[in-house]
């Protein structure tokens, strides 16, 4: 399918159709399976999402890494730039504000604030990848302007990016774009590439 906007209107729909069930045992498998990945034991810093519209739902995963020692973040609307987003420090139990999406972050304060050059493994939301782990979000480019420095850097290579889906989000070969920044890495409920 080469209609990117055809492509994400499936997809969505598709997440859209199943039960909260089903939601919750995918999230679990596909938290599972990153959690035994050497990349992310080693992670001091991790940084995930708030799920909406059917995403894979991290909060497992953070609740684990929270548990084992390791900083938690999540991404907040830059105030400034638009289109780029901070990373706060979240810890379980902390208040989270609706953003102009509807979406849930911590509350901004400049002191847990972190650079997303300095996160470690980055748990990032998706609606479409392909073999390679090229992904397409939702088409605004919050994650790509985000992370657009890891396209000039040959051998640092932090944090990586860790694509989390439903095994249904992957397809055959998506349409790269100049812009658009490659997961290093992508775990679905059923399998890891």
């Amino acid at each position: 399918m080469t209609d990117r906007n055809a492509l994400r209107r499936k997809i969505r729909q598709q997440r859209a159709s199943l039960s909260r069930n089903q939601l919750a045992h995918a999230s679990l498998k596909a938290g599972q399976r990153m959690t035994r990945l050497d990349g992310y034991r080693r992670a001091k810093r991790i940084a995930a999402y708030i799920a909406h519209g059917g995403e894979l739902d991290p909060l497992p995963t953070l609740l684990h890494a929270a548990r084992h020692g390791k900083q938690c973040y999540l991404p907040v609307l830059h105030p400034f730039l638009t289109g780029r987003m901070w990373f706060l420090r979240w810890q379980p139990g902390d208040t989270l504000v609706p953003n102009r999406f509807g979406i849930p972050e911590p509350v901004a304060q400049k002191t847990q604030r972190l650079p997303p050059w300095m996160i470690d493994w980055a748990i990032v939301p998706l609606v479409a990848f392909d073999h390679a782990c090229n992904r397409m979000g939702m088409g605004m480019g919050f994650y790509d302007r985000t992370f657009a420095f890891r396209r000039w850097r040959k051998r640092w290579k932090r944090p990586v990016l860790c694509g989390f889906a439903h095994h249904f989000q992957q397809t055959k070969r998506l349409q790269v774009n100049r812009w658009d920044v490659p997961m290093d890495i992508v775990v679905t409920d059923r399998d890891v590439l």
